[in-house]
């Protein structure tokens, strides 16, 4: 399968959206930002149509109304947007960027035996 282009952070956020929605028409969208996030009618239609034209969302007529629906998994786009990020930031190194998460971030307990788990069956062999 083809890599998607690249999104902008607020297309992303347009995109995310709908994966949560399922489907959703521009309205729907637009309500669903966060209040600090306004954004008009006309803008949140331009991302749908572009997020349709790149291939993420695909579209369905309900009277004269568009629909919008995921055309890709949101797995698959994170996957391609952390490879793009580890490629730029890391040279496709992904331990420097764990190191820095977990240094910057910090963890909790429990995400400390979370990690190790996943450490363990990776040792392991498993996935």
């Amino acid at each position: 399968m083809e890599p998607l282009p690249p999104l902008p952070k607020s297309e992303l956020e347009i995109a995310r959206i709908v994966w949560d929605l399922k489907e959703a028409t521009v309205r729907q969208v637009l309500e669903a930002l966060p209040e600090e996030r306004r954004l008009d009618f006309w803008t949140v239609q331009t991302y749908l149509r572009r997020l349709k034209a790149k291939g993420y969302l695909k579209t369905r007529r309900a009277g004269r109304t568009n629909v919008y629906s995921p055309r890709v998994a949101p797995d698959r786009v994170i996957g391609e947007v952390v490879v793009d990020f580890l490629d730029r930031m890391f040279d496709g190194e992904a331990l420097p960027l764990v190191h820095h998460l977990i240094h910057d971030r910090g963890l909790t307990d429990e995400e400390i035996d979370r990690l190790q788990k996943t450490l363990d069956d990776l040792k392991r062999g498993k996935r």
